[in-house]
C-alpha cells in the first residue's frame, strides 16, 4: 500500500478505472500480502456493511486461513453516481463500508485486496467474480421478508442466479 493516505486515514487506491465519459467507476486497494495467493485460491465476498457480509467475511476468513496462501477480494458496489460525486465518494464509501471487513481479514492473518466498483449490484458482483477467476462468491443473505423481496429484490437472490461460479450465502 501506498505511504501517501487521503483524508479519514485511507490510502491512495493501486488503481482507478474510468468510464467513457471520465467518471470514476472503480477504486481498488491492495491489502496485506494481496499478491501472494493465486486466483483460483481467492473468494470473492461482497460487502455492503452489514452484520451478514460481516459473517460472510469471517467465514471466508475462516476457509483461507486453512488453506495456506489462501486470500479474499472483497468488493462493495455502489449505485451510479454523477461524475463529480464519484470522484470523492466511490472509494471513501467503499473503503469506509469495508473497515470491519478489513480488519477481521487482518486479524486472521488473511491477505486481502478491496475493489469499490459503481452500478447495479448483482451483475458487478458477478461480472468481477468471472474477470478475477475467483473460486466463488460469498454474500450475506439478510432475509427480507417475502414482501420485501417481492418489492426490492434481493442482490444475494440475484446473484445466485446470474452466477456460474460457486455462490456462498451466509445468514
Amino acid at each position: 500500500m501506498s505511504k501517501v493516505q487521503l483524508k479519514d486515514d485511507m490510502p491512495v487506491p493501486a488503481a482507478e478505472q474510468r468510464d467513457d465519459i471520465g467518471r470514476l467507476v472503480a477504486v481498488t486497494w491492495q491489502g496485506m500480502d494481496a499478491g501472494e495467493a493465486t486466483r483460483s485460491d481467492r473468494w470473492l465476498v461482497a460487502v455492503d456493511g452489514s452484520a451478514c457480509s460481516l459473517r460472510a467475511v469471517e467465514l471466508v476468513a475462516r476457509m483461507a486461513a486453512v488453506e495456506q496462501g489462501a486470500g479474499a477480494d472483497l468488493v462493495h458496489v455502489h449505485s451510479w453516481l454523477n461524475k463529480e460525486a464519484a470522484e470523492t465518494e466511490l472509494a471513501r464509501r467503499g473503503w469506509a463500508a469495508t473497515a470491519p471487513a478489513r480488519q477481521a481479514l487482518n486479524a486472521a492473518g488473511v491477505s486481502w485486496r478491496l475493489m469499490s466498483l459503481m452500478g447495479e449490484e448483482a451483475p458487478e458482483i458477478v461480472r468481477l467474480a468471472q474477470a478475477l477467476g475467483s473460486r466463488g462468491i460469498a454474500i450475506g443473505s439478510r432475509g427480507l421478508t417475502a414482501a420485501e423481496s417481492v418489492l426490492l429484490g434481493s442482490v444475494a437472490y440475484k446473484v445466485v442466479h446470474l452466477a456460474q461460479s460457486s455462490v456462498l450465502l451466509v445468514r
